[in-house]
């Protein structure tokens, strides 16, 4: 296979991999569906990684230089509305983010790599499961997998339908947000509407929770520091004429720096259970945190940037000015290895469906790019010396 004839085989890999969508760490099928395509293409395959996590591993020459290329095959516990004829065919799934795509970029370029074996060293080929939600990531690494598949540099792109198709977009330094979550519980007294003398009204309560955290970000953190504190829920009572026990809400917080991070939780806990006590009542807080910021190391950023302006051109590269507030728990294999992650513009149109929509769906014309580019990657950073 060629990339210049390889497109009906990588549509049907992507749209295969999108009919049969699977959730975090359940993602069976799509693994056995991606080792037997890597088998078949003579890589020794590892499965059982984070459960459904498998590494293709291919080597050449003698050099002990390694790479590592990652891709998500997880997808989301959305309901598809695209009507596409390979739309999914699971329910209350589907491939909402594009890591369909990714997948059979990389399986693209597997064969590609298997077939020219113009590198010289290892070629670990990264199949993670459970981006989403539940750190797939985490888990591999936490599993030894930079101690059994050992890796000199990691790379990773996310498509983004926002960007214009075929824009590659690279940032050194913070990239992606940590994120966290945070649920308060306000515990008041309930009782009869028309008796609030009776009672202790956590919606009240809560209430000046929600409005007192907004001043966390522009109060309490530096202006330069970039920071988020989202209420993304509010829940209490149930009739006009019932004052309810409880009210919980939950928090979405996202940052860049540990010190803005430990802030952030520090100033939301006070906040909710000083509030409440000024009000007679008690709040708990379950605060739990996520993933931590994706962080690209200038030498590994530098060198996939160059290798974009070569393969696709100057005028399709850029340098993002800022970081997105989105998560990415390829984080944390930054933090063991070297590497970059970056995006990959996708858009069809500007009024495209965007990530984690009902009606997004992967843009096809991207899959020989991606998978082209990760082979060019690879046999660059392996070049026979």
């Amino acid at each position: 296979m060629n990339l210049s004839n390889a497109m009906p085989e990588l549509v049907e890999i992507r749209h295969h991999l999108h009919q049969y969508p699977e959730i975090g760490l359940s993602e069976f099928r799509t693994s056995d569906y991606i080792a037997e395509k890597l088998t078949a293409m003579g890589y020794e395959v590892t499965r059982g990684l984070a459960k459904t996590g498998l590494v293709a591993t291919l080597k050449n020459g003698s050099s002990p230089r390694s790479i590592g290329i990652r891709a998500d095959i997880d997808a989301l516990p959305i309901t598809e509305e695209t009507g596409a004829d390979h739309a999914s065919r699971i329910p209350g799934m589907m491939h909402a983010c594009g890591h369909d795509g990714h997948t059979t970029m990389l399986l693209g370029a597997a064969r590609l790599l298997a077939e020219r074996r113009q590198f010289d060293g290892t070629v670990h080929l990264i199949f993670q499961p459970a981006e989403e939600n539940f750190g797939g990531a985490r888990i591999m690494v936490e599993e030894g997998l930079f101690d059994r598949f050992p890796c000199d540099a990691v790379f990773a792109l996310h498509n983004d339908p926002s960007l214009p198709f075929g824009q590659f977009a690279f940032r050194e330094g913070p990239i992606m947000a940590a994120v966290d979550e945070c649920r308060i519980t306000v515990n008041g007294k309930g009782g009869h509407g028309a008796e609030p003398q009776d009672t202790a009204d956590p919606i009240v309560a809560g209430a000046a929770i929600v409005m007192a955290l907004q001043t966390i970000v522009s109060r309490n953190i530096h202006p330069m520091d970039p920071a988020v504190v989202t209420i993304g829920a509010f829940h209490a009572g149930s009739a006009s004429n019932v004052i309810p026990e409880r009210a919980e809400i939950v928090v979405g917080i996202r940052s860049f720096d540990p010190r803005v991070r430990d802030e952030l939780e520090h100033r939301i806990r006070t906040i909710a259970t000083a509030q409440a006590q000024s009000f007679g009542m008690t709040a708990t807080v379950d605060y739990e945190r996520s993933y931590d910021a994706t962080i690209n190391h200038k030498a590994e950023t530098d060198f996939a940037r160059t290798i974009a302006r070569d393969f696709a051109g100057a005028d399709k590269v850029v340098d993002m000015q800022r970081p997105t507030m989105g998560s990415e728990d390829f984080a944390y294999m930054l933090k063991e290895r070297p590497g970059t992650y970056f995006f990959l513009g996708a858009q069809k149109s500007p009024d495209d469906p965007q990530l984690h929509h009902p009606r997004y769906d992967f843009n096809d014309d991207l899959l020989p790019i991606g998978a082209a580019f990760w082979v060019e990657l690879a046999e660059r950073y392996l070049a026979t010396r």
